[in-house]
């Protein structure tokens, strides 16, 4: 089966909801500024009309400024957060390697958090049963898998989240800011699965702010900026334009 990623004109809004009871000190703050409104929600667009057409072959680097919208464009292809307007259609297997271990349960074992993540990540419990013993293996954490993490270093838990994620070949493969946590042995050893996953993956979309990262491993790249897509093309042109329409101009209004 060929992978493929198609947006069309997708749009995410999200809410801010105001406390409908404030307490003293809002109503004081509210009474003294000119923020006096008495809505309850604000919505703000996420993302705006985005579109977009990944196929085999396809290695995608996100470029923008905090904010923009980069991480949220790769949860709403996962589905985490769907459109309220438009279209995704994605054909494959995606594997996100996204805020790895933030569903990571600290009162739970590593072993347990190993099944509680691959539920977050859409495996079934065979298939993590199946995985386990190479998931623990590629961690090194050896009897320290059926202790809670919350005993464990960031640099323990850093392991156990990457292996997880890192152990299944995907065809399509989000990568947000990913970085190995550990010692050298450790960090050498991730990054060449890294290098196998990009290599077996069919489709790359990467966040980075890395730029020569995003030059050495992508063919394509695009600019978010506020929500939208306002560039789209070769990773070198990409960079330029971001560097100089992006980064120098929030620069000099700052």
């Amino acid at each position: 089966m060929s992978a493929q990623i198609i947006i069309e004109n997708a749009s995410l809004k999200f809410r801010i909801y105001r406390n409908p009871s404030p307490g003293l000190k809002e109503t004081v703050i509210r009474r003294f500024t000119k923020n006096q409104s008495s809505q309850s929600v604000i919505e703000f667009d996420a993302l705006k009309n985005i579109n977009l057409s990944l196929c085999g072959g396809n290695r995608l680097g996100i470029l923008g400024l905090n904010g923009a919208g980069k991480s949220t464009l790769l949860k709403m292809i996962v589905g985490i957060y769907p459109p309220y307007a438009g279209d995704i259609h994605v054909q494959g297997k995606i594997t996100p390697m996204i805020e790895l271990g933030t569903g990571f349960d600290y009162e739970l074992s590593g072993r347990e958090n190993i099944y509680l993540n691959g539920a977050l990540l859409g495996r079934s419990y065979k298939q993590m049963k199946q995985l386990e013993p190479e998931i623990i293996e590629f961690s090194e954490l050896g009897e320290m898998i059926d202790l809670p993490i919350k005993y464990y270093s960031s640099g323990m838990q850093g392991r156990l989240a990457f292996s997880i994620g890192a152990i299944v070949d995907p065809e399509i493969l989000l990568l947000d800011e990913i970085f190995a946590a550990g010692d050298a042995h450790f960090v050498q050893k991730a990054m060449k699965r890294l290098t196998e996953l990009l290599n077996a993956s069919q489709i790359v979309v990467l966040v980075s702010h890395n730029l020569e990262q995003i030059k050495l491993l992508c063919n394509e790249a695009i600019v978010l900026h506020k929500g939208s897509i306002v560039a789209h093309g070769e990773p070198a042109e990409m960079e330029e334009f971001y560097m100089k329409n992006i980064v120098h101009l929030e620069a000099v209004t700052a």
